[in-house]
């Protein structure tokens, strides 16, 4: 199995025109430190090799093999801040970084969620607590103007029972309880707000965003939750960590500059005439960035975006669009290239994180990871043989052709032992 996946890569990799590969790269996996990288959009793994250390030298050294034999070059990498992941992209790899937004959400919810359910239950604690005291005069309030008042000789009659000084106490703690409730439940429809502010394109709109909008949005959500939990007295490492979410926010506006940049030198290098290179910046690209996010979402909030795309695209192939003059085979290209223009911004290593998690969750079945030979039969397994629904494997997708059987070459490469040369003895009655 190993053998087919070095002889099929180098095989593939011939007729493979030069790639511009955005890669996140990773440098933890299950069974030990490995470097691993996966092309995001076709879900290729370029390289899931154990490293000795975090650091640039190591990165170099299993990356750079790897892309020259796939003729690869990266000039997009989407990481978190660790210092050698960035040298390496900055100075071996020369591409820009980008920086990987999405942990930034949990965290951000883990250190502003747990104070604030502390304070909500404490709040609520207080209403129990003043209605202590209301309770019982309750009680002994109707039980007297049911029975008949009695008194001894020479008593004086009773006052009534008064609940005017407890009405404050439980009005104000029950008002206190609903703000709390209330500031809790704000907290993650700002974190929420979060994701849908960080893509490339605004989703309401249908257009690409402007780089400083982009962090000036994001930017004051954060300022929102942080204004919510002033109060709440959090720890220094709380503060530490909101400050550690907040420090991607300036380098975003580059991210969207390199990316706009990219795709401008890409679609001029495709020679797209006028008015139909308009139409792939403004509409084809943007709706297709659309789709590509539907799925995320769940599938109430999917729709919508599905439909926006849609609308969309639906103008420029009417009477007096930008595309109606082209022909059927033209547009379909154009349409393969907004999806795969729409790939070029990726703004987190989820999906090589998502392989390591899903690799932890199974420790006994996937027992022995630290063994170099077992990785790279599931390295194989994973580009070679697993499929999507469409029925295409992740070196199809990445070398855009379709590989060898890898059951028909590893049974063609076994030797098949000969049969016995004398039948087998039958046990006597």
């Amino acid at each position: 199995m190993v053998a087919y996946r070095q002889d099929e890569t180098a095989r593939l990799a011939q007729d493979m025109p030069r790639t511009d590969l955005t890669g996140p790269p990773d440098e933890t996996l299950p069974g030990g430190l490995c470097l691993g990288t996966m092309d995001p959009d076709r879900h290729c793994i370029i390289v899931a090799q154990r490293a000795q250390a975090r650091d640039q030298g190591m990165g170099q050294a299993r990356m750079a093999p790897a892309l020259a034999q796939r003729n690869c070059q990266g000039i997009h990498s989407t990481s978190d801040e660790a210092p050698g992941l960035l040298a390496y992209g900055e100075h071996d790899l020369a591409a820009h970084h980008a920086p990987d937004w999405c942990p930034g959400q949990p965290a951000l919810r883990t250190v502003v969620s747990a104070p604030m359910a502390t304070t909500e239950r404490a709040a609520h604690k207080g209403v129990g607590e003043a209605r202590g005291p209301r309770e019982p005069a309750q009680a002994h309030q109707h039980s007297a103007g049911d029975a008949p008042e009695k008194r001894g000789p020479g008593r004086p009659p009773k006052a009534p029972v008064s609940l005017e000084p407890a009405e404050p106490v439980c009005e104000a703690a029950r008002r206190e309880h609903e703000r709390r409730t209330l500031q809790r439940a704000q907290v993650p429809q700002r974190l929420r707000c979060l994701g849908p502010a960080d893509p490339c394109v605004d989703r309401e709109r249908g257009v690409r965003r402007n780089g400083p909008r982009l962090a000036a949005d994001i930017q004051a959500h954060i300022e929102q939750v942080r204004a919510m939990v002033q109060p709440e007295g959090l720890s220094q490492r709380c503060w530490e960590r909101i400050e550690k979410a907040e420090r991607v926010v300036p380098t975003m506006p580059a991210t969207i500059a390199f990316v706009s940049g990219d795709v401008r030198q890409q679609v001029a290098q495709r020679d797209v005439t006028q008015p139909a290179s308009f139409a792939l910046h403004a509409t084809r690209i943007p709706s297709s960035s659309l789709d590509r996010v539907a799925p995320t979402p769940t599938i109430r909030d999917g729709e919508p975006l599905r439909a926006r795309a849609e609308r969309l695209r639906a103008p420029l192939g009417e009477p007096g669009g930008a595309l109606r003059a082209l022909r059927p085979e033209a547009r379909d290209q154009l349409h393969d290239e907004a999806k795969r223009l729409a790939a070029v911004c990726q703004r987190s290593s989820a999906n090589v994180e998502g392989r390591n998690g899903s690799w932890s969750l199974r420790p006994h079945q996937l027992r022995g990871l630290d063994l170099p030979r077992k990785r790279e039969c599931c390295t194989a397994m994973h580009n070679f043989f697993l499929t999507r629904p469409d029925g295409t494997t992740a070196a199809e997708r990445f070398f855009g052709q379709k590989p060898r059987s890898m059951c028909a070459v590893i049974r063609a490469s076994v030797a098949i032992p000969p049969a016995p040369r004398s039948p087998p003895r039958q046990a006597a009655g």
